[in-house]
């Protein structure tokens, strides 16, 4: 059976292009919230939150997780620092090794925007019911299974690298 997935006939039925422009119109009510009402940006809100997971996280693990390079990273980290949401804190026994905390400021930051954008993802998915919830968090997960095994089998493929702010 032929489908807009399985046989795409324009772009618009691109699955990725798909996913691409419901995380870009729904992603810009986090956007401006962070922006407009925190002061911070969203690679600021990305790396504070995947740190609020990861407390004590070195800069290249941080990079990793939020999928941006390590020198927008430091630069995002450096940023955090001078608003004095997140401190940097080197390892005693090898001062290169540096693990990054939040500050008490971040920790507030954080559990204020947190609720808000856990808000915006129930209200995206507010109109399906509780099977399509479970078919669609094990479909998201399965997709991402089988992409990282696409990029696996290729491994001369980059690391996806964020380009807006």
């Amino acid at each position: 059976m032929s489908n807009r997935i399985t046989a795409p006939q324009r772009q618009a039925d691109l699955l990725l292009y798909r996913l691409y422009r419901i995380h870009t119109t729904a992603g810009r009510l986090v956007v401006h919230m962070c922006e407009s009402e925190f002061g911070i940006t969203r690679r600021e809100w990305r790396i504070l939150s995947f740190l609020a997971e990861r407390e004590g996280a070195l800069s290249s693990q941080l990079a990793e997780h939020a999928m941006l390079d390590r020198a927008r990273t430091s630069r995002t980290l450096s940023t955090l620092v001078a608003k004095k949401l997140v401190v940097r804190q080197p390892r005693p026994s090898d001062r290169r090794e540096v693990h990054v905390f939040l500050t008490d400021e971040g920790r507030r930051l954080y559990g204020a925007i947190y609720p808000r954008v856990a808000a915006i993802n129930r209200e995206l998915v507010a109109d399906l019911d509780g099977p399509q919830l479970e078919q669609l968090d094990a479909m998201v997960d399965a997709l991402q299974v089988q992409a990282a095994r696409m990029v696996a089998a290729r491994p001369e493929t980059p690391t996806p690298q964020d380009g807006g702010d």
